[in-house]
């Protein structure tokens, strides 16, 4: 089983902001399967499906960024889902606006939520699929 996992904030009023644009790929994902995020388990909003023989799990932490480590977690332990197969898909500030960076590891950056997740896990052994939001100037989004 895989799980991808989008980094966000809940509320109508983090919707369209740029960090939240790990929820913003979830929602994307699953429009995209023809599915609906309307489970709630472990303070978070998920949906399962297969794709490609794959059984995968979409998931979208309520915890709030900071504490995304908490739900995330509570799901590989709950799903029996190896850390290797977990994809976070989060917000960096350091890359240039719609450029990506996958990495299977590494430390948090400095980013809030991997910092959690790290200390959640007790480990820096997964996948990040980091997106670049840029500067300010250069944003599309309202802040």
């Amino acid at each position: 089983m895989k799980l991808i996992v989008g980094l966000g904030n809940p509320g109508l009023e983090y919707v369209w902001t740029r960090h939240n644009l790990g929820f913003q790929v979830i929602d994307c994902l699953a429009n995209k399967l023809g599915l609906k995020l309307g489970r709630e388990k472990f303070r978070g909003l998920y949906t399962t499906s297969t794709y490609l023989s794959q059984k995968i799990i979409l998931l979208k932490p309520l915890t709030y960024m900071n504490n995304s480590g908490e739900c995330i977690r509570d799901f590989i332990n709950y799903f029996q889902i190896s850390i290797e197969d977990t994809l976070v898909i989060y917000d960096d500030l350091s890359l240039p606006l719609e450029s990506f960076r996958y990495r299977s590891r590494g430390s948090s950056g400095g980013h809030n939520g991997i910092k959690n997740i790290i200390e959640c896990l007790k480990t820096q052994k997964f996948l990040r699929l980091k997106i670049g939001i840029g500067s300010k100037q250069e944003v599309l989004w309202k802040d």
